[in-house]
């Protein structure tokens, strides 16, 4: 279907590759714990998204232009990294503020928290080399449209990510309910996670 092959294959192997922790699924799961159910499923969302992006570089081949240049995939690697570890020192100067102030609005910091998981997932070169290497072998070589193809598959990643990304939310998001008399705790320990997931990118070997 649309120049692919073995979807059955592809669509197990897409499932099984969801239910390993990878840094998006930490950063939803402490998203949830941290600023609760919405901010879980927006940061989902934010995430898929960012997947997204990633599958319309692999389909137009900007990925393969990008990581074939070894300073741009180091920049962009960085990049994301320090983008970690400020939102884990955001995270940890929030902790000290008083528990009584208040977001201008739930709106604003919803649409915060998406345009942060976005990032979060598009400035990790990782993924984008994820998808190079995992696509391709679903792809027929006699496709006549492989862009089409590539777009297919991502779709089907797309859409089994999303649902276990949000299932993620919701359980973690519930599990908060039971933990939250420190909230002040819960938002200390996503900024650790945070930084630690920046740590981990910026000196994690290619």
């Amino acid at each position: 279907m649309f120049g692919t092959h073995d979807l059955g294959i592809f669509i197990l192997s897409c499932i099984t590759l969801n239910l390993i922790p990878g840094n998006d699924t930490i950063y939803i799961i402490t998203k949830s714990l941290s600023d609760g159910k919405k901010a879980g499923i927006i940061s989902a969302l934010g995430i898929s998204t960012g997947v997204v992006f990633h599958i319309l570089f692999a389909a137009i081949g900007l990925s393969a232009l990008i990581l074939s240049f070894s300073y741009a995939f180091e920049i962009i690697k960085i990049l994301g990294a320090l983008y970690l570890i400020y939102l884990g020192i955001s995270s940890l100067l929030k902790a000290k503020k008083s528990l009584h102030v208040k977001m201008v609005s739930e709106e604003n910091s919803l649409l915060k928290t998406y345009k942060q998981a976005v990032l979060t997932n598009v400035l990790n070169p990782k993924v984008a080399l994820f998808f190079l290497a995992f696509l391709p072998q679903f792809v027929s070589p006699d496709a006549p449209h492989k862009t089409l193809s590539f777009l297919f598959l991502g779709l089907i990643f797309l859409t089994t990510g999303t649902l276990w990304c949000l299932i993620l939310a919701a359980f973690a998001s519930a599990t908060a309910k039971k933990i939250q008399s420190n909230g002040n705790l819960l938002t200390n320990i996503a900024g650790f996670i945070y930084i630690a997931l920046g740590l981990k990118l910026l000196f994690e070997k290619n």
